[in-house]
């Protein structure tokens, strides 16, 4: 276990912001991230956890307490079953599930992080979630001071959500258990009409599985959404707003703001979200109020690549980075009526 005072945080984030914590602890085993979690609770002492940093925010000023980065390995396949532990690279897990010819993540390939932050957010993306395929969560609970053991229904799982996002000082993620399809070397259905036509096929449709490794991978780097040290697109959290799911009444208003806006014969996009729900896109929203890819002039400025990525190209601060989605939160809803909801979680600073 390796332990820094004074250590800088702002290298283990993807954004590559935030100042730094006073005490930074590295913990390989399961043992040594409960005992670490134990000794803060115990001492009164604020705990950041981090995983691949990937959806941080850290404020310039940084954190006065003990940051711990989950570094624990274990990649387990017993048949269709998959354990993987809290700290394992997630992209890389995923491409060992489709070289073992295993459904049910190949669409999350390329997403940065670690496997223990997939639960907490409900990672998803291009027509697949965690939620679908999580059988369980080993994760030591700070209020009983116990190790448990979570059913994908105790995960409250919901679109960007979960039980561990509801109450992000409770648990601490150690393993996430799931189970995947062999569908004879098939993806799931592919399920997000982008892809499909990217692939050439049609919604419902099964593909090789590397094939759809390939596409999502291409996609994904094609909006910046793959990590490269040299692509400032790529120094962000990926999408830093999750999509708006309103009400029928709410978006029967909001419909009517984009007629106003845009003309009577505009068309908002809308995605069923459950009865009496709809889902509409941040990105569309960001873009129709005139924040364009590319857009600002200082060190933080929307990505070239997709407007839904807030970006650090190179000597940015946290507080500029807060300035601009501050900007756009109140464009939108100012054209709109809609107040969008950052997706990456924020720490000392908030919007």
């Amino acid at each position: 276990m390796q332990e820094l005072f004074d250590a800088p945080l702002a290298p283990l984030t993807t954004f590559r912001l935030g100042g730094p914590a006073a005490r930074l602890v590295t913990a390989t085993t399961d043992d040594e991230v409960i005992s670490v979690v134990r000794e803060a609770d115990d001492t009164d002492t604020p705990l950041l956890i981090i995983g691949g940093g990937s959806n941080l925010v850290i404020g310039d000023k940084g954190f006065d307490g003990t940051a711990l980065v989950i570094a624990t390995k274990g990649f387990t396949l017993d048949g269709t079953r998959l354990e993987l532990a809290a700290g394992e690279v997630w992209t890389d897990a995923v491409a060992r599930t489709v070289e073992a010819g295993l459904a049910g993540i190949e669409c999350l390939s390329g997403i940065p992080g670690s496997a223990g932050a997939t639960p907490i957010q409900n990672v998803g993306a291009y027509g697949q979630e965690v939620s679908s395929t999580i059988t369980e969560v080993i994760a030591y609970d700070r209020r009983t001071r116990e190790t448990v053991t979570l059913s994908n229904a105790d995960c409250a799982f919901s679109y960007r959500h979960s039980r561990f996002k509801a109450d992000p000082t409770r648990y601490v993620v150690l393993r996430v258990r799931f189970d995947l399809e062999d569908a004879g070397g098939l993806s799931g259905p592919i399920r997000y009409a982008e892809t499909a036509r990217a692939l050439g096929v049609e919604p419902g449709d099964r593909v090789p599985l590397a094939t759809a490794r390939e596409t999502v991978l291409k996609l994904r780097a094609g909006k910046g959404m793959v990590l490269d040290p040299e692509d400032h697109d790529t120094w962000s959290a990926g999408s830093f707003f999750t999509n708006p799911i309103l009400t029928d009444d709410e978006f029967q208003a909001f419909r009517t703001r984009v007629k106003q806006h845009l003309g009577p014969d505009a068309e908002p996009p809308a995605y069923p979200a459950g009865h009496g729900y709809t889902k509409t896109s941040a990105a569309w929203l960001i873009d129709k109020a005139g924040f364009t890819k590319g857009y600002g002039e200082g060190p933080a400025r929307i990505s070239t690549k997709h407007t839904l990525a807030l970006t650090n190209r190179g000597n940015a601060t946290t507080e500029d980075l807060l300035a601009l989605a501050r900007e756009v939160v109140t464009g939108v809803r100012d054209t709109f009526g809609i107040t969008l909801v950052n997706e990456p979680v924020t720490v000392g600073v908030s919007l």
